[in-house]
C-alpha cells in the first residue's frame, strides 16, 4: 500500500501544525493511501555540515534522531513537511531536517525522486508565503512532484487549538491532501 510521511516541525505538545497535518492525513487516507505523522518535537536537529559521509555510508552521520525519519521517508511514496511560523519564516530545525533529508537522498539512492508532496505553513499572522517558498525549493531540487490545491497550503492559527477556525485554510489543506492521494494512486497504477 502507498504511504505518505507527514512531518511536523512544531515543538509544542498541543500543536496547531499537528492538527493541520491530521486534517491533511485524513484527506490522503480517504484516497486509500496510508499516512504516518512524525514530529521533530523533543529532538535537537543539527544543520547539515556538508561532510559528504552520507554518500559513503548511506545515511547521515549526525546522531540526533533524523536518520529514523529519513528511513521512513525513504520507504514512502509521499512526503509533507509542515512548519509553524514564529518569526517570519520556517523554524530552523525543519529547514535543517529538509537540508539533510535532501542531501542524503541526493548522495545515495535518490529516494525523493518522483515522490509526491509539498509543504504546509501555519502562522498566527504572516510569513506563510515566504515559508512556503523556502520549503518548496526542497521539492524542486529533489525532483519531487507538488500537486496544487485551491490556494497556497497555509493556515492561520494563533493560540493552540485554533487552526480549525481558519475554514478556508483547512479546506485548502483538505483538497491538497486529496490531490496528493489521487496523484500517488495515478502514479502507482
Amino acid at each position: 500500500m502507498a504511504k505518505v510521511i507527514l512531518l511536523s516541525g512544531s515543538p509544542r505538545a498541543k500543536s496547531n501544525t499537528v492538527d493541520v497535518l491530521k486534517v491533511c492525513a485524513e484527506a490522503i487516507e480517504a484516497q486509500g493511501v496510508e499516512t504516518e505523522i512524525l514530529t521533530l518535537r523533543g529532538k535537537t536537529i543539527g544543520s547539515c555540515v556538508a561532510c559528504g559521509k552520507c554518500a559513503e555510508k548511506g545515511n547521515c552521520i549526525l546522531n540526533d534522531g533524523l536518520d529514523e525519519i529519513i528511513e521512513k521517508i525513504r520507504e514512502a511514496d509521499g512526503f509533507i513537511p509542515a512548519a509553524p511560523v514564529y518569526f517570519g519564516t520556517a523554524r530552523g530545525d525543519i529547514m535543517s531536517a529538509l537540508h539533510r533529508i535532501g542531501k542524503v537522498s541526493r548522495g545515495t539512492d535518490k529516494f525523493l525522486d518522483w515522490m509526491v508532496g509539498g509543504p504546509i505553513a501555519v502562522a498566527r499572522r504572516g510569513g506563510q508565503t515566504i515559508t512556503l517558498q523556502e520549503m518548496t525549493m526542497f521539492f524542486a531540487i529533489n525532483g519531487m512532484i507538488v500537486p496544487g490545491s485551491n490556494y497556497w497550503n497555509m493556515v492561520f492559527a494563533g493560540p493552540e487549538g485554533t487552526a480549525h477556525e481558519d475554514e478556508e485554510g483547512i479546506a485548502t489543506i483538505k483538497l491538497f491532501g486529496e490531490n496528493v492521494g489521487k496523484l500517488i494512486n495515478k502514479i502507482k497504477d
